[in-house]
């Protein structure tokens, strides 16, 4: 498996950072599509996917170089080559979120319209991220056997092949979150039109989604970062579910035509 894309002179384009741009600009045109329908201007919520964007993506490597710090302690240049991987996403959504969080607090705005707006194509880049991970043979579970591939119908025959590291087959973790995120895109996709929706909810049940979904997927990695012995993806995930399931309650408990998601004029955007 070649994690290198194609080289242009001396410059290597890497699979990983491919698949992380694809992310960005899909995410990017999917949440100001939405974003107009309830007449948020262009230049904002650009501006602000510009420097969530930049901001998750400085979460996601510190969060990983900060568990992982045995590993860069004898070069620490290495820190800045994110071409070779090392990002973790929870570490992303945290940077990611309290930047939307001061961002909308400077304009004023809404922050739980605004989230409700960016997670869906969030869990849409995350689903394409996981594809760099298999380009560069990581975030894969434990050794496993042909036979056990094979049997998998989800599993397409290029993935099993990409499974094969120095001899041995490994459980391809990467391609079920993948598709754990895929799943969940199309379900917040359906959420969000649905009519009882309220504002807020769309981002509590990407929280739970993804944390169920990477608590159940990161017991079989065998990358993953650590504190003391326990999984810190796990961990956090957990945090994602309870949180998420909090937020969701609480909003249910609103009136039935109170704050919908597809009302913006019952609730103005300020700005």
């Amino acid at each position: 498996m070649d994690s290198v894309a194609f080289t242009i002179g001396n410059i290597q384009v890497m699979w990983y950072s491919i698949f992380i741009m694809i992310g960005v600009i899909l995410g990017i045109g999917l949440a100001m599509r939405e974003a107009k329908r309830f007449g948020i201007p262009t230049d904002f919520i650009f501006n602000l996917c510009f420097w969530t964007i930049i901001m998750g993506f400085i979460g996601a490597r510190a969060y990983y170089v900060i568990f992982n710090l045995e590993k860069y302690s004898s070069n620490w240049l290495s820190i800045f080559k994110v071409w070779e991987g090392g990002l973790a996403i929870h570490g992303g959504i945290l940077f990611g979120f309290v930047t939307a969080l001061l961002y909308c607090k400077k304009y004023n705005a809404r922050f739980w319209r605004i989230t409700d707006i960016l997670v869906v194509p969030l869990i849409l880049g995350q689903a394409l991220g996981r594809w760099g991970n298999f380009f560069n043979q990581e975030a894969h579970g434990a050794v496993t056997t042909l036979a056990n591939l094979q049997s998998n119908p989800l599993l397409p025959k290029f993935v099993i092949d990409g499974m094969l590291i120095d001899g041995e087959y490994y459980i391809p973790t990467f391609f079920y979150e993948s598709l754990w995120c895929l799943l969940g895109f199309i379900i917040l996709l359906v959420i969000r039109r649905l009519k009882v929706t309220k504002v807020g909810q769309v981002t509590a049940i990407y929280a739970m989604w993804y944390g169920v979904g990477r608590f159940f997927i990161e017991a079989s990695r065998t990358d993953s970062l650590m504190l003391g012995g326990f999984k810190v993806a796990q961990i956090v995930s957990i945090g994602m579910f309870v949180i998420g399931l909090l937020a969701f309650m609480i909003l249910s408990r609103k009136g039935r035509f109170e704050d919908r998601y597809n009302e913006p004029d019952n609730e103005k955007i300020r700005f």
